[in-house]
């Protein structure tokens, strides 16, 4: 299957998400307090490419829509709170930013590719993209469903990303700012977005 060539316009969220997922992996490359173990979306090396370049060619390519990169997220944030043995950092967040992208296109999309030209997009074999999605599909549990309101608080919280994109702040356990939204706290007070909601105690996505 041959791939576009054109060039789309990148879509705000590429650009806050790609942000987001870049300091947090950075971050937790240094933060070494808990331990972590090597899972199958680690590599040997950092890729040499940057998040935002390869989020880029995911949706250049890909060709899914906007709201699949904030169920992507989603499922991102999902998948970190269950496994915090296993934080997003430089080694795994290409692997697990095409999986999730690819694991919500087939459930957002009326029509989307297949692995194997996911594979292509993402720079590694069919047998190892089947093989991820498996594996963070048990990793979720297979709790793909979500709420309008979990929707809209992701989409606005990657909204507000755009603050941090200027000046990155730097990430601690005591300073929680550009942190992920926990669907659970959202929807637990009263549907109303505000800082208050952000994650205070555990290492997510962020650090």
């Amino acid at each position: 299957m041959m791939m576009s060539s054109s060039d789309p316009i990148t879509p705000r969220v590429i650009t806050f998400l790609s942000s987001l997922l870049q300091r947090v992996a950075e971050s937790n490359d240094t933060d070494r307090s808990e331990p972590q173990r090597v899972s199958v979306f680690d590599g040997l090396t950092r890729p040499a490419i940057s998040v935002q370049s390869y989020l880029e060619r995911i949706f250049r390519y890909a060709n899914c829509s906007p709201s699949c990169y904030v169920v992507a997220y989603i499922y991102l944030d999902r998948f970190a709170r269950r496994h915090p043995s296993l934080p997003i950092n430089s080694y795994n967040v290409h692997r697990l930013l095409i999986t999730s992208v690819l694991v919500a296109a087939k459930f957002m999309d009326d029509v989307c590719y297949n692995n194997a030209y996911y594979a292509k997009v993402g720079g590694i074999s069919t047998a190892e993209m089947n093989f991820l999605e498996v594996d963070f599909l048990f990793g979720l549990s297979f709790q793909l469903n979500m709420t309008p309101d979990t929707f809209n608080s992701y989409s606005a919280f990657l909204q507000r990303e755009m603050l941090c994109i200027d000046k990155p702040p730097k990430l601690t356990t005591k300073t929680q700012y550009c942190m992920l939204l926990l669907e659970d706290d959202y929807e637990s007070n009263n549907n109303n977005i505000n800082g208050n909601h952000l994650h205070q105690n555990q290492t997510q996505l962020a650090v």
